[in-house]
C-alpha cells in the first residue's frame, strides 16, 4: 500500500498598525513552519494601516525560498477580500475599481500578486485583538515597530 506524504504547510500570520492613518506606520508578521518560527516587522514614516496589512503579507512571502503551501491569518479583511475576490476585477477593468476610480495601493497589490504566484495560499480572515496569540504578537511588532520608526 502506497502511503501520501502530507505536504507541511507554512503559517504566516501578519497584522499593520498606523499610529494616526496617515502617519508613522509598522507591521509584524510570523512566520511557523514545522517546528521552525520567525518574526520579521517594520516601518514606515508615513503611511496607511491599510498599506502596513499589506506590507506583512509581502514581506512574508519575500521571506520564502521556493514555492510553499501556505496559509496566511490576517485581521484585514482588505488584504483578504483584495486577494480572494476584488483583485481579480481590478485587473479585468486594468485596475479601476468598482467606483470607477484607480485601484489605491496598486503597486502594492501588483506585488502581493506576483509574490503570490509561486504559492498555493488560502487567506484566512480572523478578528483582530481577540486573544489569538499569534496575532497578538503580530500587532505587538507593528506596534514597536513604530516606536523604532519614531526613534530615527
Amino acid at each position: 500500500m502506497m502511503t501520501q506524504k502530507r505536504q507541511k504547510i507554512v503559517e504566516i500570520f501578519t497584522d499593520g498598525a498606523c499610529s494616526g492613518n496617515p502617519g508613522p506606520g509598522g507591521y509584524g508578521a510570523v512566520l511557523k513552519y514545522d517546528q521552525h518560527t520567525k518574526e520579521i516587522s517594520g516601518c514606515e514614516p508615513m503611511t496607511t494601516n491599510n498599506r502596513m496589512e499589506m506590507m506583512a503579507v509581502i514581506k512574508a512571502l519575500r521571506q520564502l525560498k521556493r514555492p510553499c503551501k501556505i496559509r496566511v491569518v490576517t485581521d484585514s479583511k482588505y488584504v483578504v477580500m483584495g486577494m480572494t475576490k476584488w483583485i481579480h476585477g481590478w485587473i479585468k477593468r486594468n485596475w479601476i475599481n468598482s467606483q470607477k476610480r484607480p485601484v489605491l495601493n496598486r503597486e502594492l497589490w501588483e506585488d502581493l500578486l506576483k509574490l503570490s504566484r509561486p504559492h498555493k495560499i488560502e487567506w484566512e480572515w480572523i478578528k483582530g485583538h481577540n486573544g489569538h496569540p499569534d496575532n497578538e504578537r503580530c500587532d505587538q511588532l507593528a506596534r514597536d515597530a513604530i516606536k523604532d520608526c519614531r526613534k530615527s
